[in-house]
């Protein structure tokens, strides 16, 4: 089954080679959006939510996100620093050749935080990541093992366990798992998310505005995932313009399941992950972060660093 789905993944980049101009496209998408909210003087988020769009802005809850996996004792500490800060949900990373290294992650932040924290957890593997040193690959049984542990050590999401194109076995992991099973941030496009939710293989969906087919196509998984009762929480880990994108998209939908927001000090806060903008976007002591309402999707250029 796993040389079957590495099969159907070379076919899957064969085809976004052929197909260049996707990336063209949603980059004319984006625009587009950008451009109407301009004209009609009105934040993104806003078109997107429909002419019955009168909720108010204000400020929706984030979660931080980390980049990297550390000493578990180290991330423990890592993760009360941020309690301190304001955030209530956290995602670790788990990257272990080794099944007990992963759960030893998400014990110690757990004693650490008691039941603080929401605390979600991210195996990143939709996309083994193994051109600078080999990667861990799981099996539906190992995913399904870390999952019960997930659940013994009350964790909230299971984000990325399975190859992102491996659909059955990640709908068959849903129905062993204990806990919610997250994933969808690099699928391309609404034509992947809908064979997805057909075959029921994700608990909450988090398509990226700015990998796979625009805003249009992100807002669609979201409608879709409201009619279906499911999650919905998009993708953020990029820089702060692809965090703005995607915070329209989420604004836009129930706001339920708290946004992503990227963090990991020293080297990735919010003045670096937000460089190019004129205003890095900040979460405040609660956890939370501003509702764009400039027209279009508010993205300020700093002019002196491009």
């Amino acid at each position: 089954r796993r040389r079957k789905v590495e099969a159907a993944r070379l076919r899957v980049e064969l085809l976004r080679i052929r197909r260049g101009k996707r990336d063209h496209d949603r980059r004319f998408a984006l625009d587009r959006h950008d451009i109407r909210g301009q004209v009609e003087g009105k934040p993104v988020w806003r078109l997107l939510g429909g002419p019955n769009e009168t909720r108010p802005g204000g400020r929706v809850p984030v979660y931080a996100s980390t980049g990297e996996v550390r000493d578990p004792a180290r991330r423990a500490e890592d993760v009360l620093r941020l309690r301190e800060q304001g955030f209530k949900t956290v995602k670790l990373r788990v990257h272990s050749f080794d099944p007990s290294a992963d759960i030893a992650q998400i014990a110690s932040v757990r004693r650490a935080v008691g039941d603080s924290m929401t605390i979600g957890v991210d195996a990143n593997q939709g996309w083994r990541v193994a051109l600078i040193d080999d990667a861990p690959l799981w099996t539906l049984q190992r995913a399904t093992d870390f999952a019960h542990a997930c659940a013994e050590y009350g964790i909230a999401w299971l984000e990325e366990p399975l190859d992102m194109y491996a659909w059955d076995e990640l709908a068959e992991l849903r129905r062993r798992s204990p806990v919610p099973i997250a994933g969808g941030e690099l699928n391309n496009g609404w034509h992947e998310f809908r064979v997805m939710l057909e075959k029921e293989a994700l608990d909450i969906y988090q398509p990226d505005a700015t990998f796979g087919g625009g805003i249009t196509d992100a807002v669609q998984v979201m409608q879709a995932c409201r009619a279906a009762g499911l999650g919905f929480a998009p993708h953020t880990w990029t820089n702060g313009i692809g965090l703005l994108i995607n915070l329209h998209v989420y604004v836009a939908g129930v706001r339920e399941h708290p946004l992503e927001y990227p963090w990991e000090p020293p080297g990735w806060v919010p003045e670096v992950r937000d460089g190019l903008l004129a205003e890095p976007i900040r979460a405040d002591t609660a956890g939370t972060i501003a509702v764009p309402e400039a027209p279009g999707l508010g993205i300020v250029l700093d002019e002196d660093q491009l």
